[in-house]
């Protein structure tokens, strides 16, 4: 089952931003509406997955499970440099054979980071970044609307729109956008942050 998708991430004054749309395909069919493509890595990091939805999550779980036991032995709070490599270097041992396209976000001492990591293990790190079969009408969005030191409805709000982008003008992506909020004091994640159509709703067309 492949999750089509359009993903996005964007920094803003206090923290990071992830957003994604909730459709799941199978080839041309709908074979979920309402999948969750946000995924949780550690209390202060998040990741949106693209790709194929068995990847993303065992990868995403994988990881966590790993930086759990760091915390357990430690007592300190993940990083987010740690979840990306070790991320990038799970990516990189299978040489892509893992569809699994990830945006990274997360707080930790150093302050909001965001990345995003590819099939075959690189990464990059800026302040916006989309991925999946919408990321160039989200992408559109984010060069339009992006400012430095957003404020935090500021910033969800483009971030919803970058998504909303993404499924008018993808038949991948679809349904309704999930919003997490992250930043040092806590983090917010708002499932069905914004529903696209209520089902049971009668459509009148003009005869």
């Amino acid at each position: 089952m492949k999750t089509g998708t359009t993903i996005t991430g964007l920094i803003f004054k206090d923290g990071v931003i992830l957003a994604a749309d909730t459709r799941a395909t199978e080839g041309p069919i709908v074979a979920d509406k309402n999948c969750e493509k946000i995924h949780y890595i550690s209390p202060n990091i998040y990741c949106c997955g693209a790709g194929t939805a068995a990847d993303t999550e065992y990868v995403t779980e994988l990881i966590s499970s790993n930086l759990e036991l760091v915390r357990l032995e430690t007592g300190r709070q993940s990083r987010v440099c740690s979840a990306r490599t070790l991320l990038s270097n799970l990516l990189l041992r299978y040489r892509g054979y893992i569809s699994a396209a990830l945006i990274l976000g997360g707080v930790d001492h150093n302050g909001p980071q965001l990345h995003s990591i590819y099939p075959h293990g690189s990464y990059t790190t800026l302040p916006f970044v989309t991925m999946g079969s919408g990321s160039l009408a989200a992408m559109s969005v984010f060069e339009s609307g992006y400012k430095k030191m957003m404020s935090r409805n500021e910033a969800v709000k483009l971030a919803v729109r970058a998504v909303e982008a993404g499924i008018y003008n993808d038949l991948g992506s679809g349904s309704n956008v999930d919003v997490c909020i992250i930043t040092r004091k806590k983090t917010e994640f708002l499932r069905n942050y914004k529903v696209q159509r209520r089902t049971n709703v009668r459509i009148e067309y003009p005869i």
